[in-house]
Order: structure tokens, then sequence, then C-alpha cells
């Protein structure tokens, strides 16, 4: 979720080290971190080669970094991976105390020579695990709670609609009532019309004859 990446952002943001530092390509650069126990770190790094024709220091994609990170105190080693000239690595410490992390290059002189490496590293120390994991577990709290909400609020439109659904059936059964009501009285006054009528003829007949008695 956005959410919970915001939060780990957040907590990387913690604690960041940033520096630049130059060596050989057939070099290893170590450096200690202390890190309390259970603690995120993720490293990002990038390494650039002097361009002596060009004068300026440029990217090389067969480039490769080895990093190693080792819990000096248990004498683990964390992290052994080699990547790209660009690459990310992260780990969690275990047990509070100093880390060693490590960088080298893929070249280790020779006859090709060594080359002049420039490299950026970005330590972030973020929170220990067990905070983020208290705060992934309130995250996922609020979404449980957010698509309860949601469904409360689809439950709640379902029945407006059905709602809407029975007015609008209602009012066509009380039109349609209505207009046969009118359609009745207009009958029953057309027959009371009638009879009055019929009732006249008959009564004038009816006179009629008596007076020529």
């Amino acid at each position: 979720m956005r959410l919970a990446s915001l939060l780990l952002a957040a907590h990387l943001l913690s604690a960041v080290q940033a520096l630049h530092f130059y060596f050989q390509s057939d070099e290893k650069r170590c450096f200690l971190e202390e890190l309390p126990s259970e603690t995120i770190v993720e490293g990002h790094y990038k390494a650039l080669v002097w361009d002596e024709p060009a004068n300026a220091w440029k990217t090389k994609p067969d480039l490769g970094i080895q990093v190693n990170v080792e819990d000096l105190n248990s004498g683990h080693m964390v992290v052994n991976t080699r990547g790209p000239s660009e690459g990310r690595f992260t780990f969690s410490s275990h047990e509070p105390g100093d880390h060693n992390i490590c960088l080298n290059s893929n070249v280790t002189g020779g006859w090709m020579g060594t080359e002049h490496i420039k490299m950026y590293l970005d330590i972030n120390v973020g929170s220990s695990k067990k905070d983020f994991e208290a705060d992934t577990e309130h995250v996922n709290t609020l979404a449980s709670k957010l698509r309860d909400l949601n469904k409360k609020v689809a439950d709640i439109q379902r029945e407006q609609r059905y709602l809407r659904e029975v007015e609008a059936e209602f009012r066509n059964a009380s039109e349609a009532t209505n207009s046969r009501t009118v359609w009745w009285s207009l009958g029953q006054l057309a027959v009371l019309i009638g009879m009055g009528v019929w009732q006249m003829r008959h009564l004038k007949v009816f006179f009629e004859d008596k007076k020529l008695r």
C-alpha cells in the first residue's frame, strides 16, 4: 500500500548518511556502522569511472560492485552481493553492535591496469523492525476499517437505488389509478346526464298525455 510505503520512507529518512569517496579499482573500501538491534538499513551506491580522454567522470556499463556487510560481533555475513555500477542493498541488524560495510569493484588490475573510481554512497538507517511492524499493523487496521466503510457506503447506495425504484413504481401505479379514477368519474357523470335527459323527456311526454285527456 501507498500509505505503508510513505511510512517506510519516513522511517528511513530518520537517519541518513551521504558521502562520496575515491579509490582505485583494485582497492576495497570499508566503513563501520554502529547499529541497534532489529534495525532496517538501506544503502544506495553509484560508481563513476574516470574517463581520461573525455576528462570527466562517466558510468561504465561493465563495471560491477561487490557489497559485503559483516556483523563484527557474530562474524555473520549479512550481505554478500554483486551488482551493477549503481544499485541498492538492504539488511537488518539482529544484534546491536558494529557492522562492517565494504565495497569493491570487479576490476582487480593486472594487464588491464587499475581505474580511478568515484563512489557515491547513501546509508539510510531506519527505525527498528518492531516499530515498523507495529506501524504496518496499524496501517492494515486502517485499511480494513476503510474497506468496511466502503462496503457500508455501497450497501447504502444499493438501498437508495432500490428505494428510488420502488418510488418510481408507486408513482406510476398512482398515476395509472388517478387516470382510471378520472375516466370512471367522467363515465358516471355521462350516465347521470343521460338518465336526467331521459327522465325529463319521459316526464314531458307524461304531462303532455295528461293534458290531452
